[in-house]
């Protein structure tokens, strides 16, 4: 006893002050020891200051761990592992003073935490659960510690009731009162329910002789079991030893070879530098006289010389009782002072000098001190964290919608006519969000380009391929993009035309039948844009709604999927409609021929006449260049943006326009001077001397009037006819066919939107039993999200507490 007295005097007057590190992995490797107050010595060490810090430390980590922090943050914590066999259970044994399940085969079948306090005046222990975890392993929203069982004050009662909490957690779907009078016989013929568990049997432990000390006893690995069960285990110990604040201590037998554990294996792969890492080397009695070797090996192992097995704070060795020594449940003092005897008196470790590598005082000791110190540097780390988390968590609380607190009526009807109204702005051009009438308008204007691309491709000559296309009377312009429906027709083609028309028409009268056919061919070449442009705008339509039934409806997945149809049969109705429509205003232009613009008519007739009198004098002029044909590109695409409008006059006189370009082919060229005063063109001259002649007010169109008579007079008539008519009916469309879809669609929709939906909502809410009732499902919550909200709550509550504790701790020191 006086060798046990003075070993631990000596390593309490070694007693190192707490320096502030960075994390446990950069914690000094341990020097000397602290050892537990002693009931015999003069000095009360449990009364100082240190031991005061030390006690709030370890009480305020409980209370974090029966909160749930664990899950949320890393905890510092002691977390002992090893394979079965290895001493792990004795061990625990030792530290603790308790004694434990020591049946054949695995008995730890959940994680054990032990807190263990010296500040008491007699031992005494409790028991509770802490669930976190349902029957499938998966956590549960909020962590409940149920207490189990009565204050334990006999310590020979410890074991049956630490079986009995065992047994409630492998049985969850069993009251845990049940197990109370369960005795040890019953308990090893129960068929648990689960064969381990991550939920946790919480010990508490007054004990005067103890060490201010908390650490976690995992389930020993094990590999003659399923392999379910085998990778259970090893996934639960994977878990524990992860967390960077977590100080690993592997139990190893010094009967096998320190690679043949795979508690080594694991520590290794958690700890890469074994700077949180802690070996504990037991059954140093099993290694024979003989075994030379195997001893020197593990003396260099402990004395840090192996430089294959080395570990920031190195390896302990301990002498833990056998079977027969528990058999006579020996005290702790009395177990202790054996371990010392013999680490004193046995070669080689009585010749090792670090004595306080060996035995479980100056172990303890060390590790509470190491566990101390770890907790104090990681205070504010802990406190960041949670304020971190807490952020994050109010963040996504208040992103989420609130509950409803409205009337169902007022919630569903409210929902309806504001969603009727912003469809209706939309359609306005009113909302802030100008989308829809924005890409309506550019597929708009792509429908007019469309449109002139159907223009008569008219070239008065024999061969007409040979020609430059003549689409505009100035001939400064060609159509980049014409419609492939378009056939290039020459002055033999036109007579072709009026010869199939004729009938019973007196001579040197054209057919109006021939005319008939020609503006016919470009009037359905209008089918296909007309259609496209109608289905484009659909699409925009489509998303618009999608969009407004998401916005308005969203919260409520039974509302927005019950509105959602209802608008969507509007749609499809108002969509039919218009389609009608467009096909009616397509059929205005088949017949009749007709405009009361008669003298805009008039007006272009002549232009084209002129035209193509004054290059059929000149062909030479308007000989296409030979040069590869441009491959005409896809001409319908509906545009992300608009389109500019406003810069095309399309009347044959002018050049400016959005759609055409103009192309270098030949031209009268009047002069190559560009300065102000210009020499007079041979034009100007001839109306200049027509105007002394006495006729005042000729434009240069007119004098194609004075080029002798053409052979083809009446084709070229046919040809202006037809030209003519087509910017009439071109202009004309181009305005008819958008306003035909804003009104037969859009705005008829905004129209009867809100009317149909309030009949439809009240039929159906008619038909039932019960109309509040028909109402609140339709707003009733989206389960996930009730769930989330919920998660969510609780998570902050949690973390409050958390936090309010943590501040309690800072602010009391």
């Amino acid at each position: 006893m006086d060798l046990l007295r003075n070993r631990r005097k000596q390593a309490a007057s070694t007693e190192p002050s707490i320096e502030p590190s960075l994390d446990v992995t950069s914690l000094p490797s341990i020097s000397g020891s602290v050892s537990p107050p002693e009931p015999w010595e003069e000095v009360d060490i449990s009364s100082t200051d240190y031991a005061r810090r030390r006690r709030e430390l370890m009480e305020m980590m409980a209370d974090l761990r029966s909160m749930g922090a664990d899950a949320l943050i890393a905890l510092p914590s002691v977390v002992v592992i090893g394979g079965q066999s290895a001493g792990k259970s004795s061990l625990v044994e030792a530290v603790s003073g308790i004694n434990v399940p020591k049946d054949s085969g695995t008995c730890t079948r959940c994680p054990m935490e032990c807190n263990m306090s010296s500040h008491a005046k007699s031992w005494s222990c409790t028991i509770t659960l802490r669930i976190g975890f349902d029957s499938n392993g998966l956590d549960l929203q909020k962590p409940t510690n149920v207490r189990f069982g009565p204050t334990i004050t006999d310590r020979s009662e410890f074991e049956v009731w630490l079986r009995r909490a065992q047994a409630a957690i492998l049985n969850p779907n069993v009251a845990s009162s049940t197990f109370h009078a369960k005795t040890v016989e019953e308990l090893k013929n129960i068929k648990n329910t689960l064969k381990f568990s991550r939920n946790v049997v919480c010990v508490s432990i007054e004990d005067p002789d103890a060490t201010d000390l908390s650490f976690y006893d995992l389930p020993g690995l094990i590999q003659n079991e399923e392999p379910e069960a085998v990778a259970l285990v090893k996934n639960l110990a994977e878990h524990y030893i992860e967390k960077k604040n977590t100080i690993i201590l592997t139990t190893i037998p010094m009967s096998d070879d320190m690679e043949n554990q795979q508690s080594m294996s694991l520590a290794r792969a958690a700890d890469p530098n074994g700077k949180r890492t802690i070996g504990v080397l037991t059954k140093p009695d099993t290694l024979g006289t003989g075994a030379i070797n195997q001893r020197r090996k593990w003396v260099e192992i402990i004395e840090g010389r192996s430089e294959e097995h080395t570990l920031t704070h190195g390896f302990y060795c301990v002498r833990l009782p056998d079977d027969s020594e528990r058999a006579q449940r020996l005290s702790r003092a009395e177990s202790q002072r054996r371990a010392a005897e013999y680490f004193d008196t046995t070669s080689p470790w009585k010749d090792v000098t670090e004595r306080h590598r060996f035995g479980i005082p100056g172990f303890v000791s060390d590790i509470s001190r190491l566990l101390i110190q770890l907790i104090e540097e990681t205070l504010p780390c802990l406190r960041e964290d949670v304020d971190t988390l807490l952020a994050k968590c109010t963040k996504d609380f208040d992103e989420l919608p609130p509950p409803l607190e409205n009337d169902p009526q007022i919630e569903v009807l409210g929902r309806v006519n504001t969603f009727c109204d912003d469809f209706k702005s939309f359609v306005n051009g009113s909302h802030e969000d100008k989308s829809l009438a924005q890409r309506n308008r550019a597929l708009y204007a792509i429908f007019k380009r469309d449109i002139r691309g159907t223009a008569p491709d008219f070239r008065p000559f024999n061969d007409p391929e040979h020609y430059v296309p003549l689409d505009d009377t100035e001939g400064n312009m060609t159509l980049i993009e014409r419609d492939p429906g378009v056939k290039v027709m020459g002055i033999y083609d036109i007579s072709r035309v009026i010869q199939e028309a004729i009938g019973w028409e007196l001579p040197n009268n054209v057919p109006y039948q021939a005319k008939a056919n020609l503006i016919t061919q470009f009037t359905k070449l209008w089918v296909v844009p007309s259609e496209r442009c109608l289905a484009g705008v659909n699409n925009v339509l489509d998303q618009v709604v999608d969009t407004l039934i998401s916005t308005h409806f969203g919260r409520f997945k039974v509302l927005e999927e019950y509105f959602g149809n209802l608008i969507r049969i509007q749609v499809d109705i108002c969509r039919a409609r218009a389609k009608d429509a467009v096909k009616t205003a397509l059929d205005l232009e088949t017949i009749p021929h007709y405009t009361q613009n008669t003298h805009y008519l008039q007006t272009l007739r002549e232009k084209w006449l002129a035209h193509y009198k004054t290059v059929r004098s000149r062909p030479a002029l308007y000989m296409a260049p030979i040069r590869a044909e441009p491959k005409s590109p896809n001409i319908y695409e509906a545009p992300s943006r608009p389109v500019a409008e406003g810069k095309c006059d399309d009347s044959p006189s002018f050049g400016n326009t959005i759609s055409f370009c103009s192309l270098d082919k030949p031209k009268v060229k009047f002069g190559a001077s560009e300065n102000k005063e210009k020499a007079e063109t041979p034009k100007a001259k001839a109306l200049r001397a027509l105007a002394e002649a006495g006729y005042a007010g000729l434009q240069v169109s007119d004098l194609a009037r004075l080029l002798p008579p053409d052979s083809f007079e009446e084709e070229l008539v046919v040809m202006a006819d037809v030209r003519a008519y087509f910017h009439i009916a071109y202009k004309r469309i181009i305005d008819h066919i958008p306003f035909t879809i804003e009104h037969a669609l859009h705005h008829a929709l905004a129209k009867q939107l809100s009317q149909s939906l309030l009949t439809s909502l009240l039929t159906d809410a008619a038909s039932g039993s019960n109309f509040s009732e028909r109402m609140k499902e339709l707003v009733s919550e989206d389960a996930s999200i009730a769930q989330r909200r919920l998660m969510l709550s609780t998570r902050k509550e949690r973390l409050l507490n958390i936090r309010r504790r943590l501040m309690t701790f800072s602010n009391s020191t």
